[in-house]
Formats: structure tokens, sequence, C-alpha cells
């Protein structure tokens, strides 16, 4: 994929993330539904993703697939979260993204269970 994407692009690909290749029209539609997004404004990010090589054209009827999958973008995104606001400290965001809330029981031991993973 070249370049980082924008903030408007991950809405398209969260579309495409969620229902699949799917027509240039329905990403619109569902977008138009959830953020009031005109069709005009839609197909433009839809190129721009095509551009960075995130997704592909298909035809016939403006046919859209995604190239890139969900967790390689999650992992590009929170590396780059890391760097920029924790130096680069995983346990910085850790101990950020649990701040003063209290966790269940079962958050708690799912969190362990994700730790005992990458031990």
């Amino acid at each position: 994929m070249d370049g980082k994407l924008q903030d408007s692009e991950l809405k398209v690909m969260g579309v495409l993330w969620r229902e699949g290749e799917t027509t240039a029209k329905h990403v619109a539609e569902v977008l138009a539904a959830e953020v009031g997004w005109n069709r005009n404004t839609t197909y433009t990010l839809l190129k721009r993703c095509i551009q960075k090589g995130a997704v592909e054209r298909l035809e016939p009827n403006f046919r859209c697939r995604p190239l890139v999958d969900r967790e390689a973008v999650q992992a590009a995104e929170t590396g780059e979260l890391v760097d920029k606001l924790f130096d680069g400290s995983r346990d910085k965001l850790f101990a950020s993204l649990l701040g003063k809330k209290r966790l269940s029981a079962q958050q708690i031991e799912r969190l362990k269970e994700i730790v005992r993973e990458w031990e």
C-alpha cells in the first residue's frame, strides 16, 4: 500500500471490511446513512483508496474489494500511535488505556490471557 490512510478513507475501508466486495454505490449508501456523506464524497475517497493500493476496482458496476486487511492497518496505526504519543513504549499505552477505570473480572482475565500469549 502506498501511503497512510486518512480518517475519512478509514471510514470507507470500514464499510469494505464489514461488507466485503461490494459496489461503490452501496458503499456510498452506507456512508450516507452513517455519516451523512454525499455520493461524490464517497467516490472521491474510494478513488484515493484505489490510488493508494488499499482497494481494487472491479468491473462491471464499479465494484470494490479491499486489498489490505483491517488487522494490518490497525497494527500500523497502533505502532504509529505508540511511537508518537508514548515514546515507543507499549506499556505506557496500555497503562493509559486502562487509566483509572475499573475492569470487570472477565476483562482482567482476558487481558491476562493476551499477556500470556505474548510471553
